[in-house]
This record gives structure tokens, sequence and C-alpha cells, in this order.
């Protein structure tokens, strides 16, 4: 059974129960326009699915695992766990040629600087560059051959596309399921590790997606959302099912702070 091969800060590895509850019984099409790890769509192992990400480099290694695995993985081979070696790899988007580097190296790089940075975050800044330091594990598994085989093989029954989460609206139709897993609404002014597009995702775009939502209703799609139990998400939602589920988070810089949470499943059915 293929599972998430990437770590991913706010992952819903440890909730699919709880989203698989709230889902409908029964969809057409999958549609996941903020993929991250894909903890539920690994878990559904839909026929039909839409993964789709504004991370160009995260859409680039989904592509490459579907279509050029046996190259990731003789660039993963490569990499070595230490922590000169890793800021060297991690240097490599300051270069402007980094674009113009091999699609496959490129994906090896995102999958290395994920199994071996700390708390599996991608955070990057203004100008897109990766930031996060070193984790310091002590045998942290860069390459694990064989689920990267069972993911390639569900990836094969999956487009996946790099957008923004409106770009599938013209495409959903009655019966279609959309799970909207967005940088989650900063429960502080200092809790944000919503930067995982230079652009990072505002006030603004939750505003935008909470919209959005209203038009994949007006579609005859149905749609489950996660997001943090804040004022701002309960006020926005408050005309479709609110749900609160516990959540263990470690993404916190205090330690003492760190621990189960509650989280909003908002749905339109």
């Amino acid at each position: 059974m293929a599972k998430p091969f990437l770590k991913w800060a706010g992952g819903k590895r440890q909730l699919v129960n709880e989203l698989r509850t709230r889902m409908p019984e029964r969809f057409k099409r999958y549609y996941e326009p903020f993929v991250g790890a894909g903890a539920l769509f690994f878990s559904l192992r839909p026929k039909s699915a839409v993964l789709s990400d504004i991370n160009e480099e995260l859409i680039n290694v989904y592509l490459c695992v579907r279509d050029d695995l046996e190259a990731v993985i003789d660039e993963l081979s490569r990499h070595e766990n230490s922590e000169e070696y890793y800021y060297e790899i991690r240097s490599w988007d300051r270069d402007p040629a980094f674009p113009q580097r091999p699609a496959a190296q490129r994906a090896a790089r995102f999958i290395f600087l994920n199994r071996t940075c700390f708390n599996g975050l991608y955070r990057v800044n203004s100008k897109g560059h990766f930031n996060v330091p070193f984790g310091r594990y002590v045998r942290p598994r860069i390459i694990d051959e064989e689920n990267l085989l069972a993911c390639r093989e569900l990836l094969r029954h999956a487009d996946i596309r790099r957008g923004s989460f409106e770009a599938i609206e013209e495409e959903l139709q009655h019966g279609d399921f959309v799970y909207l897993d967005p940088p989650y609404v900063p429960l502080s002014t200092t809790a944000s590790f919503t930067s995982y597009y230079k652009d990072g995702f505002s006030t603004g775009s939750q505003l935008r997606l909470r919209e959005f939502c209203e038009r994949i209703s007006e579609r005859g799609a149905k749609f489950l959302l996660s997001n943090s139990d804040t004022d701002l998400v309960r006020e926005e939602y408050s005309d479709f099912n609110i749900d609160s589920v516990l959540a263990a988070r470690a993404v916190n810089s205090n330690a003492s702070k760190r621990g189960k949470i509650s989280e909003l499943v908002v749905r339109n059915f």
C-alpha cells in the first residue's frame, strides 16, 4: 500500500480516519488542490484524481515520481546525511540557473531536504529560497524505494498539475469531491508556517478560498476543508457544517505548547 513519501508540517496522516468518516459515500472525480504530502489521496486510492498545488517544486516531485522514478532514485542515492552537505544542497536554489537543472535532480533534492530538514517543514523566504535548517537526524530514511514504487503506481491514475486552487473550478461537475487543505489561518501573529510559496497565503487568500467553496457548491460538487480553529474560520464558514477534531501538532517553537489542539473540518453536505 502506497503511503505519503514526504513529511509535511500540518500533514493529515494522523487525521485520515476523521476525514474519511466525514466524506461523501460516493463521488466521481477526486480533487486535491493543496496536495502537500497527499495523505488523504494515498489513503483513498481514487481511480480518477486531479492533484495540484501552486508550489512548482512540489509538483515537479510528483511528476518525476510518476514519470521518471528510476532517475529520481539514482539521484537520491548520491545524497548523504551531513550538515555541511545539507547546506550545500539547500543553497542550489540561490543560483538563478537552478530551474534549468534536470527535473529528476530537483525532485531528488526536494525529497532529500524534506527527509533531513528540521521537522519536515517546507518553508521559503520572500525570494522563494528554501530556508529550513538541518534536522540532525541520526539515520533518516532518504530512499524508501519500495514505497516510491507503490506511489508511482497510484500516481499513474492522477492528473498532476501546477496551479492555484481556483484553476480547477471550470471543470468541476455535479458529484465531484474536493478536499481542501490550505495553509492554516495562524493561531497567533508568531505562529505562521504558511510560506510554502514565496507569495505566502494571506488573509485575502483565505477569503478567496471561502468564496471558492461557495462556487463549488453551486456546481453541485462536494467539498471537505481543513483549517485551524480560529474565529475567522468559524465566522467565514458558519453557513456550512463545521466539526472540531483534535490533532497533534509539533511545529511550535515552544515545546510546552506542542500537543493536541483543535482543528476544524468544514463540509457542504
